[in-house]
């Protein structure tokens, strides 16, 4: 089969899953023919990107959610901004037609793309699409959301619609194992993992790996830092203002430039990993072992948070405040056998979800309509 990835490239987790997907479908001899990346305007695909995916990359201008300092949604600022920027999405509508007549693919596997339900819904492709993603878990019947953020929760499941629109199938990345809902479109499946994990050798150092993403934690860091001098922590940030790989504040305070290498050999070797309760992290720190204190940064991190300390990952916490941490840590039961155990039925269960959409050969006509460029994709049986 041939495949077409969509791919939303805000962050580094959808693009790691299309990298271990990409490298699954190879396995299993299937093409990966093309990949697609949404990207806002100011970014750019990172160079381990390039280097692990072997495909033609593209890229795409799409909607970003807009963030304050703190790290919530600023949802008039989100929704202004885009409006502005319609026509930038209509042209990246006909990008994404154009690839799909090129490449002819089998089948769409799209990573949580906006613009790949809207292109379902106004191009009408006859080609399936598959959706990967963790966030198909939310129209699991078993998922649990935090309490009282009704409104929070509704904008969610609306982003999450809009990817899926059209969708055959939703596979929805789990940190456990839990029971399909085929009425629903959801198959559950183990996540999607960066192969260097599997290679690497664990062991417990005295220090905590910290994940600070947003400015403003790193005074946090640093307050609690000051209270506990004893407890070695190193941390991993993105400063732009800092040129050098390593800031060593003093003997058990070191700031490291974001390194996505570095980082995981770290976790490897420590006793804990303090983040923002991204999934594919979580996941990691589940692989290896290693107890994890999660503090989200908005609504999507809460929801990964409290279905991560259901599957006995680690703790949540609403600030960075590390001593719930060393509380926990007596208490904490490892679950990496089990996690490990799940997480090795991936090939199996994502390529043959994939393979699945595919149907049999025939014939396609691609015929124009005007407006907007609509593709109707006819089908015609030959005798």
């Amino acid at each position: 089969m041939k495949f077409l990835f969509l791919v939303q490239g805000e962050g580094r987790g959808h693009l790691t899953q299309a990298i271990s997907m990409s490298q699954l479908l190879v396995e299993a001899g299937h093409e990966v023919s093309a990949v697609l990346v949404g990207m806002a305007a100011e970014r750019q695909i990172p160079a381990f990107f390039y280097e692990q995916i072997s495909a033609s990359i593209q890229t795409f201008r799409s909607p970003n959610l807009i963030v304050d300092k703190s790290g919530e949604v600023n949802l008039l600022k989100t929704v202004g901004h885009h409006l502005c920027r319609a026509g930038r999405y209509t042209s990246s509508l006909r990008q994404i037609d154009e690839a799909v007549r090129q490449y002819r693919p089998d089948a769409i596997v799209n990573f949580y793309e906006v613009l790949g339900g809207l292109y379902n819904l106004l191009y009408r492709p006859v080609v399936p699409m598959a959706c990967v993603g963790h966030q198909y878990l939310f129209f699991h019947s078993d998922f649990q959301f935090p309490a009282r953020r009704w409104f929070d929760r509704f904008l969610l499941q609306t982003n999450t619609r809009m990817t899926a629109i059209g969708a055959k199938k939703l596979l929805a990345l789990s940190f456990r194992e839990m029971p399909d809902e085929a009425q629903n479109r959801v198959f559950v499946t183990p996540p999607l993992l960066r192969k260097e994990i599997r290679d690497l050798k664990t062991s417990q150092q005295d220090y905590l790996l910290v994940y600070v993403n947003y400015p403003h934690l790193v005074a946090q860091i640093k307050n609690w830092h000051a209270q506990n001098p004893a407890v070695q922590l190193h941390c991993f940030w993105d400063d732009k203002a800092t040129k050098t790989e390593e800031t060593v504040i003093d003997e058990t305070l070191t700031f490291h430039r974001l390194n996505g290498e570095k980082f995981l050999k770290m976790m490897a070797n420590c006793r804990a990993l303090v983040t923002t309760a991204g999934f594919e992290s979580v996941c990691e720190a589940l692989y290896l072992g290693k107890p994890a204190m999660m503090v989200p940064a908005h609504f999507e991190q809460s929801c990964n948070a409290l279905d991560a300390e259901r599957a006995g990952a680690g703790v949540g916490a609403d600030r960075f405040d590390l001593s719930i941490l060393m509380d926990y840590l007596p208490h904490y039961q490892p679950v990496d056998e089990e996690f490990r155990n799940w997480y090795n039925q991936c090939s199996i269960q994502l390529v043959r979800q994939l393979e699945s959409l595919n149907k049999p050969k025939s014939k396609r006509i691609w015929r124009n309509i005007s407006w907007p460029r609509r593709v109707s994709w006819r089908l015609n049986q030959t005798a």
